[in-house]
């Protein structure tokens, strides 16, 4: 019986240690949920170890097979290039395949609520409040159109509106985005960080929400992400047999 693939969460870094320490209590978590599958975490800047650092160690180590999940929310410049460039360095004989990128997914609008409600806000709130769905931002369209889709989706999830900010690349920035509402008229404004780690842009977002009336938390280790994180790896294993077959 063959051992199942390693699972190798790479995350950005951050030259803040909150980020780091953030990341591995959510891998932690995920590993918690599927204790025979080895899971290890490497980073692409910033933080160590490396992707590449990690992969020799693996292959010296023996392992054959490894899916390198990116832990990030849509696919831009990190997903397209550099994850898949540092994978290009993998040694002889370590096969990896990098698995899809986190959203969209309802497990991510279930962690926003989450993190919503731990807030203060209840489910009976949904109906008065605006939320503005804050994410770090980028020059990527295909990940401007992602937050755009989560944003309607979280809408549809019965938010009385919904808006989404950035907090560098794009507009609006946060504070717009709570400005905006409140001209609406809604009656109450939530800013949820779209983001999985704090940093120098979670600490963005949470500065343009000081006109909100509630700000909530990162994602970070939510239940909902761990398992988002399996789904994943999953899914590129299931892949992997399927082109086997084929």
């Amino acid at each position: 019986m063959h051992a199942s693939p390693v699972l190798l969460v790479v995350a950005h870094g951050s030259r803040d240690p909150r980020h780091a320490a953030t990341v591995h209590a959510l891998v932690r978590r995920a590993a918690a949920l599927r204790p025979g599958v080895r899971t290890e975490t490497a980073f692409l800047d910033f933080n160590v170890p490396s992707v590449p650092a990690v992969l020799d160690r693996l292959a010296a180590e023996g392992a054959r097979e490894v899916v390198a999940l990116p832990l990030l929310l849509t696919r831009a410049f990190h997903a397209k290039s550099d994850l898949p460039a540092a994978l290009r360095e993998a040694p002889p004989g370590l096969r990896v395949r990098q698995a899809p990128v986190l959203g969209p997914s309802p497990l991510l609008l279930a962690a926003v609520e989450r993190r919503l409600y731990e807030a203060g806000l209840s489910p009976g709130d949904k109906s008065g409040t605006g939320v503005v769905l804050a994410s770090a931002g980028s020059t990527d369209p295909e990940a401007g159109a992602a937050i755009a889709e989560t944003a309607r989706e979280l809408r549809r999830a019965g938010w009385c509106a919904v808006r989404p900010a950035f907090a560098s690349a794009s507009t609006p920035r946060t504070e717009d985005a709570v400005r905006a509402l409140r001209a609406q008229g809604v009656a109450r404004v939530a800013v949820a960080p779209y983001v999985i780690a704090p940093g120098r842009l979670p600490d963005r977002i949470a500065a343009g929400a000081a006109g909100a009336d509630v700000l909530a938390g990162v994602l970070g280790p939510a239940p909902e992400l761990a398992r988002l994180l399996l789904t994943r790896y999953d899914e590129a294993r299931a892949w992997r047999s399927h082109a086997a077959v084929a």
